[in-house]
């Protein structure tokens, strides 16, 4: 997510303000995180039609995408107050190919191991760790990838709090090249379907049955 919000922070004097900060380790908004991607990842792999096996590896992917942080916490949590180096965001930027290779390591599928390596790849080619642009980029990568920023954008973050629902979409459709639009559109329904119980006016944690103290997720 490192790679939106500085996108979008280009507007907002994101560097000069924030600094490292940005990026501290949390292990328990970590975790949370994961717990709400992976949730919202599965209704949207489900308002898909993806088969059943598709659906629950993509939530075990959602759940497990920013576990290559792990290997940064010593990284990230040393870093001096200060402004947010470019070379910072590099090193932050290899937790994807970090968590890759450490559920390689312990015999997880194919498929969830593309979809944690990807889930930063941006369908118009932007993204990283190997810029992979439309179909190129795993089905699960597509999915986590929206689900992802949505709720990152709807979390409290060290140096802004989290937007409204509202917004949070209008910044992903002014963004909307970087998703898979048939993937996009399902997640609109999603948000909007009352099955899921999810509204404008209601934090995807509390709809998602992730109570939380405060609200706060770091990505």
């Amino acid at each position: 997510m490192e790679d939106y919000l500085e996108n979008f922070g280009r507007t907002g004097n994101f560097l000069s303000l924030q600094g490292s900060a940005a990026l501290k380790y949390n292990l328990e908004s970590e975790l949370r995180h994961g717990m709400i991607v992976s949730n919202l990842a599965y209704a949207v792999a489900r308002e898909l039609g993806l088969p059943d096996k598709n659906c629950d590896e993509i939530a075990l992917a959602g759940m497990l995408h920013d576990i290559g942080k792990l290997k940064l916490k010593g990284y990230i949590n040393g870093q001096k107050e200060d402004s947010l180096m470019v070379e910072e965001l590099r090193y932050v930027r290899m937790h994807s190919m970090l968590g890759y290779e450490e559920l390689k390591s312990r015999g997880f599928s194919d498929y969830v191991l593309k979809a944690v390596l990807h889930h930063h790849e941006n369908y118009d080619g932007t993204g990283y760790p190997d810029n992979l642009s439309g179909k190129e980029i795993p089905e699960g990568a597509r999915v986590i990838r929206v689900c992802d920023v949505y709720t990152a954008l709807r979390s409290d973050r060290p140096y802004r709090k989290a937007f409204d629902s509202e917004t949070s979409m209008e910044m992903m459709i002014e963004e909307v090249k970087d998703f898979d639009m048939e993937i996009f559109l399902a997640f609109l329904r999603v948000m909007h379907n009352p099955m899921y119980g999810i509204n404008g006016k209601t934090p995807a944690f509390d709809t998602l049955l992730l109570k939380t103290k405060g609200g706060a997720c770091e990505v």
